[in-house]
C-alpha cells in the first residue's frame, strides 16, 4: 500500500523521469471499477489535462501530487497503483486512467480493491489530502523527541501501540505496513497499551520510527510494494505476509500473524512480550 517511504520514492521518480513531458492524450478508465475515486466527473479529466506539462511532484503521507503546470495537478491515494511505461512497452489490459506524453512514453493507473485519482485544478478539497500537507513528516527534522513526546501526550493511554500510530491519521501515511518493522525494532507488541510503556520504550519507539521510516526510503521503500518501474522497494521487510512462520531475525522464535483492528499484525512473541 501507498505509505510514507514508497510516496516519497514515486515523487522523486516521477520528477526524474516525467519532468518537462507534455501530455498529448488522456484516456480514460477502459475497465470501471466501482471503487475507484475521482475528483469531479473523469470525462472531464481530457479536458483538463491535455497539454499540460509535468513541472515537479510531492509525495506526503498516503498522496503523491503530480503537478504540471497552468496550476494543474493529479493526486494519487492510497490503492492506486501508478507505472511508467515507454513508447514501447506492453501495457497492461485494464486501467482506470492513462496520460501519453509527446514522446510516446506513458504512465498507467490501475486501482486494485480501491483508489484514488484526483485531477484539479488549484487546491484539492479533500480534508485528508489537506491534514497530510500540513502535517510534519516523520522525515524531516522538524518531527523531533519533543514533537513526539506531544503526540503521545495527547492521546488516551487505553491506546494499542497500533492503535496510536496506525490509526486516525495521527501520522499521516504511516499504515499498518511499516508499522511492522517499526515496533518489532523497538521490541514493542502491537497491541501493548500505551499505559505500560515506560520512558525508555517510548525513546526506543522514537528513534525506530525515525530510523526505519528514513531507512525504508532511502532505499527506495519496501520490498513488498513496487516502484514507478513496477519494480519493488530496495528495503527488506523483517516482519510481514513475506516472513510468517520464518525465524526472528534477532532471536529464532518462530514469527507470528494475528488479525487485529481490521488487519493483521506481525510480531515476535519472544522479541515482543506484552
Amino acid at each position: 500500500m501507498l505509505e510514507i517511504p514508497e510516496s516519497a520514492t514515486l515523487a522523486r521518480q516521477i520528477i526524474e523521469t516525467l519532468s518537462g513531458k507534455k501530455i498529448s492524450k488522456v484516456e480514460n478508465a477502459n475497465s470501471p471499477h466501482k471503487f475507484a475515486f475521482y475528483n469531479g466527473d473523469p470525462l472531464d479529466y481530457p479536458r483538463l489535462l491535455t497539454g499540460k506539462t509535468v513541472v515537479s511532484a510531492k509525495g506526503h503521507g498516503m498522496f503523491v501530487d503530480i503537478l504540471f503546470d497552468e496550476n494543474t495537478n493529479l493526486t494519487i491515494g492510497d490503492g492506486t497503483n501508478i507505472r511508467y511505461y515507454t513508447s514501447w512497452d506492453e501495457l497492461p489490459p485494464k486501467h482506470q486512467l492513462l496520460l501519453e506524453f509527446e514522446d510516446g512514453s506513458r504512465i498507467v493507473f490501475t486501482v486494485a480493491m480501491y483508489g484514488a485519482i484526483f485531477a484539479y485544478q488549484g487546491v484539492l478539497d479533500n480534508s485528508y489530502h489537506r491534514g497530510s500537507l500540513n502535517s510534519i513528516s516523520p522525515l524531516e527534522e522538524r518531527f523531533d523527541e519533543a514533537y513526539f513526546s506531544q503526540l503521545l501526550k495527547n492521546q488516551k493511554k487505553i491506546l494499542s501501540a497500533k492503535a496510536l500510530l496506525a490509526t486516525e491519521q495521527r501520522i499521516p501515511g504511516l499504515g499498518n505496513g511499516v508499522l511492522q518493522d517499526i515496533l518489532f525494532q523497538a521490541r514493542i507488541h502491537p497491541k501493548r497499551k500505551m499505559s505500560t510503556f515506560s520512558d525508555f520504550e517510548k525513546n526506543e519507539l522514537f528513534h525506530s520510527l525515525k530510523m526505519t521510516l528514513r531507512s525504508m526510503t532511502e532505499k527506495g521503500g519496501r520490498d513488498t510494494e513496487k516502484d514507478l518501474y513496477g519494480k519493488p522497494g530496495g528495503y527488506k521487510s523483517l516482519l510481514s505476509k513475506n516472513t510468517l512462520d520464518k525465524p526472528c531475525p534477532h532471536c529464532g522464535d518462530t514469527l507470528v500473524k494475528e488479525a487485529y483492528l481490521g488487519g493483521a499484525v506481525y510480531f515476535c512473541p519472544t522479541c515482543q512480550k506484552m
